[in-house]
């Protein structure tokens, strides 16, 4: 784990994928904000490109919490077994529609206490759901952020909750709202896990990872 970067080099990184992509964008596929909760939800253990795979038919013809209900968890499973922990997932996914229809009127709520309370949907699912959809600065820390978070210095700690107080502590408030998809996309294409590709990386000068390749 490296040490806490100042609020100057801090400044300095997220200036950086400000310029390398000003606005960027969460990669799972949705039309609305219930699909957007379903799509996080089934990310669980899972790549956003599988996920993607299996919703594009799915939410052509389920798109609601009502008409996800109507599909029933027969057809629903038979839209995403080629996801992990798919049956267990259909579930959820049946059980937060019906929480829907019958407490919120099919409307998706917009509080994390809320949202959490929905089954299948934890803190880092109502973080993505809150940041994406409503532009709350809410921090999800997946393994990409965990992983860059520590080994960059810009938001250490040796549990997630740690790493996205450190994230909410030390980023600089105007770069809160995006802070979690630039660490997620730079972990994913960059400063990947086994063999980072430091030889791209444009904040490398800054970064204190030992362990640098070329």
């Amino acid at each position: 784990m490296a040490k806490q970067l100042d609020y100057h080099t801090i400044r300095t990184i997220f200036e950086r994928f400000e310029a390398v992509d000003a606005a960027p964008e969460g990669e799972l596929e949705h039309v609305n904000v219930y699909t957007l909760v379903v799509a996080v939800a089934l990310s669980a253990q899972a790549t956003d490109a599988g996920v993607n795979k299996a919703t594009r038919a799915l939410f052509q013809i389920a798109d609601t919490p009502q008409k996800m209900l109507d599909l029933g968890i027969e057809g629903l499973t038979e839209h995403i077994k080629t996801i992990g922990l798919f049956r267990q997932k259909a579930k959820n996914v049946i059980k937060l529609s019906q929480i829907l229809v019958d407490d919120y009127g099919g409307v998706v709520p917009n509080s994390r206490a809320a949202l959490q309370s929905l089954p299948g949907v934890g803190r880092k699912t109502a973080n993505v759901v809150l940041n994406m959809w409503w532009k709350h600065p809410a921090q999800a820390v997946d393994t990409h952020i965990f992983r860059v978070g520590n080994r960059t210095g810009i938001a250490p700690g040796k549990t997630v909750d740690a790493v996205e107080r450190a994230i909410e502590d030390n980023i600089p408030a105007d770069f809160q709202l995006h802070a979690h998809h630039w660490l997620i996309l730079h972990g994913r294409y960059v400063c990947v896990a086994r063999k980072p590709k430091c030889g791209a990386c444009v904040i490398r000068d800054l970064c204190p990872f030992k362990e640098k390749t070329e």
